[in-house]
């Protein structure tokens, strides 16, 4: 792990902006996207090849119930995040399209082997498996995703796992069974900075988030040295410029490996408003100041999402 970390150049900030609230006009606008988040879209066989099988297979991936602006870069190279424990997160958090509710789906004992299936006949070398939050179970869905990395390895040994996992509610105890099943990368996304997260995350807790990262560079150092710890953050929100470089700062001193930087992009009026959009020289910036930190790799951009490009993240 890092230790402390003082930046080497923070950039002027202007002053903290004023967070639209629902009752404010701006809230109900939906302010054009500057040119660089602007997507040609384009569709190929391969793309179609997988909408396919994953309607066959019954399978749900976080590029659709997201609304991934890359879905069709994505497909179209044959590459795709499964999203398993269903279709519904019993969260609600202001950023995200994802269908919620009090409780879940109940588990599809057949999904692990459905996920390893598609993997198998994608031919992926690099698999990355999300979820929906799944408060409502007991283990928090932990031994899903223990199942669905066991199936992939059964199925197609040389492939790379990656897990985008949630907080599992602050049980450590599930999380460390996600650990001994030895993915090779373990995500948990950062999101936001600390002073958002209320405003932002449904039920997140930020020193939560942070333990998470830190636990799992712990195994990692402790048990499992080839393992890559990542987490990700969405700028757009409301953040100040001095807190998101502390917040980079923050996360890369849990240990972590790999960072993504994305611009946050509305799904619908319904969720928070976008307070402004970075330029693609800001998302620059940020990654040179993420080097800077010690990050042995970073992806940062307009349109970086999580999972994006995620098996070039093999340092």
């Amino acid at each position: 792990m890092s230790d402390t970390f003082v930046p080497l150049r923070v950039i002027s900030d202007a002053p903290e902006p004023r967070l639209a609230r629902p009752s404010d006009p701006e809230w109900h606008e939906r302010p054009p996207k500057p040119d660089w988040l602007r997507i040609r879209l384009r569709t190929t066989e391969d793309f179609a090849r997988i909408r396919e099988m994953m309607g066959r297979l019954t399978l749900n991936t976080v590029c659709q119930e997201a609304r991934c602006p890359n879905i069709y870069e994505c497909w179209s190279e044959g590459t795709a995040t499964f999203m398993i424990l269903g279709d519904t997160c019993t969260r609600a958090c202001g950023y995200c399209a994802v269908k919620t509710g009090k409780a879940g789906q109940a588990l599809d004992t057949q999904e692990p082997e459905h996920v390893a299936e598609a993997i198998e006949a994608m031919g992926l070398e690099h698999a990355v498996v999300t979820s929906v939050d799944r408060d409502d179970l007991p283990d928090f869905g932990a031994g899903h995703f223990v199942a669905t990395i066991q199936a992939i390895r059964r199925r197609k040994p040389d492939t790379r796992i990656e897990v985008l996992i949630p907080d599992f509610g602050g049980d450590l105890e599930a999380l460390q069974r996600v650990l001994l099943a030895r993915p090779n990368v373990l995500n948990h996304n950062t999101e936001t900075v600390p002073s958002l997260y209320r405003r932002v995350r449904s039920r997140g807790v930020y020193a939560r988030c942070l333990e998470v990262l830190r636990r799992a560079a712990e195994f990692r150092d402790s048990e499992f040295p080839a393992m890559l710890v990542k987490s990700g953050l969405m700028v757009g929100l409301g953040e100040s410029w001095n807190e998101l470089v502390a917040t980079l700062a923050e996360v890369r001193a849990q240990g972590c490996d790999i960072l993504t930087i994305g611009q946050y992009m509305r799904p619908t009026m319904k969720h928070l408003p976008v307070e402004r959009y970075y330029t693609p020289d800001e998302f620059e910036e940020l990654g040179r100041l993420a080097r800077e930190m010690g990050y042995r790799y970073v992806e940062s951009g307009p349109l970086v999402r999580s999972s994006y490009h995620a098996a070039r993240h093999n340092v």
